[in-house]
């Protein structure tokens, strides 16, 4: 379920190339042909901007604004500030490279607000993702840390910090994100206790609570919420009021929710009425 909420950066006809798309296709069968177009492009980029969209699918701004809709009536994407995103479910979860192209000046702003928030705690289990691999990058170095990570990229990242201790979990390494899953990351997280603990989520509702595609990852999330005394979500606006396949917390589980100033006063009013302690940055 999606709740509803243009800048140009590349000259139209160079960006339809780009894409490898066939300008020599003039129009399409259906709607239903064009939409299944769309849809794979936005799932494909990440994040574009509409105003792109008529000369790479040869049709009308009015078209394009119509298909958009029918997909986001569909929870398929999401639009936000002249630009549109693919919504994750559980048939479709973005790739790594793909989410370091969505939203990236506000996930600087989330991972500088988290590392203020680490306060005391040394012994810190900080998530896979894109934000997570930023908030890595901005560990001060006068703290001494013990850094329990799912993630392969933050485990290299910080592997040689002289004033960090990084431990990877075991397990199945997931292609898509590079972050570790299954029994046995589960087992071995049963067997720690964090200070704190910085959480992501693909969706993020007040009815489901944090979400994501995976089981298995929802389970490494899980167990690592539970054997945490405190716990953070960070998360970019793009994710509120999107669902997912699997739950695996809830919005009271957090001592704080972080996410953007674009997140919308009504959504901010919404979570903050449901029990939330939320901060924009």
């Amino acid at each position: 379920m999606v709740e509803r909420s243009g800048a140009v950066s590349a000259p139209i006809v160079s960006y339809g190339l780009s894409m490898g798309i066939d300008q020599s296709r003039a129009g399409y069968r259906s709607s239903r042909d064009r939409q299944f177009r769309l849809l794979h492009l936005i799932r494909e980029k990440g994040e574009l901007s509409p105003m792109q969209l008529p000369a790479v699918l040869q049709v009308s701004m009015e078209t394009v604004r119509r298909d958009l809709r029918a997909l986001e009536s569909q929870g398929l994407v999401r639009r936000t500030y002249g630009r549109v995103v693919p919504v994750e479910s559980g048939a479709f979860e973005t790739s790594l490279a793909m989410r370091s192209q969505i939203n990236p000046e506000e996930k600087l702003r989330l991972a500088a607000a988290v590392v203020e928030r680490l306060g005391e705690s040394q012994l810190v289990y900080l998530d896979e993702g894109y934000t997570e691999q930023l908030i890595a990058q901005r560990l001060p170095d006068h703290l001494r840390l013990t850094i329990v990570t799912p993630a392969l990229p933050i485990a290299m990242m910080l592997a040689s910090r002289p004033n960090i201790q990084v431990i990877i979990l075991g397990g199945r390494v997931r292609g898509n994100t590079l972050g570790v899953v299954d029994t046995l990351a589960v087992d071995m997280l049963r067997q720690l206790n964090f200070d704190l603990a910085i959480i992501g989520a693909n969706g993020v509702s007040i009815e489901h609570g944090m979400t994501t595609p995976d089981p298995a990852v929802a389970a490494v999330k899980a167990a690592a919420i539970e054997r945490s005394t405190r716990r953070i979500f960070v998360g970019a606006h793009h994710k509120f009021g999107n669902r997912t396949f699997v739950s695996f917390a809830q919005l009271s589980d957090f001592e704080l929710i972080i996410t953007g100033q674009e997140l919308s006063s009504t959504w901010a009013t919404r979570l903050i009425a449901a029990g939330a302690q939320l901060l924009r940055v």
